[in-house]
């Protein structure tokens, strides 16, 4: 009898009970935390992140386009300005929806402008990306949540 699988099973089966949930919360002073065990008082949220995902090119459906409102009564799309890395993995993904949506937008990398380290000094920002749709403000990047902020009026 073969024990390969046995023993992939044997190995792999801690590993799969010890996986537990990953939850966020904000404190009082508005703060985000990440942990696997909330404090009792908080709201929180679980977190599903995939991780060791690997897809062939092109198995990825595109997302579907903001579609704007033909015709003279279309409003004039809202200024983007996203506060950037170079490494960020996050911007990367944002540069990239913007493109393929066909949204103008303007990138201050913060490490290398120094028009981006003033500016994002000023807005207090703690991490990247830090996306301007207008006058709201985005920490971080979310296709769903940036629809609804360059959609809304």
């Amino acid at each position: 009898m073969d024990r390969l699988p046995w023993i992939l099973i044997v190995a792999l089966l801690p590993s799969a009970l010890c996986a537990g949930e990953i939850y966020q919360w904000r404190d009082g002073a508005g703060r985000l935390h990440f942990g696997d065990k909330p404090p009792a008082e908080a709201q929180t949220s679980i977190l599903n992140p995939q991780t060791n995902i690997v897809t062939r090119p092109g198995a990825l459906e595109p997302e579907p386009r903001i579609a704007s409102a033909p015709g003279a009564g279309a409003a004039p799309p809202k200024p983007v300005v996203m506060y950037s890395t170079s490494w960020c993995g996050h911007c990367k993904r944002a540069r990239a929806y913007f493109r393929t949506q066909g949204i103008p937008f303007t990138e201050l990398d913060i490490e290398r402008s120094a028009k981006g380290q003033r500016d994002y000094a000023r807005l207090g920002g703690s991490g990247v990306p830090v996306i301007l749709v207008g006058t709201r403000r985005l920490n971080g990047f979310d296709a769903a949540q940036f629809q609804q902020a360059y959609r809304a009026r």
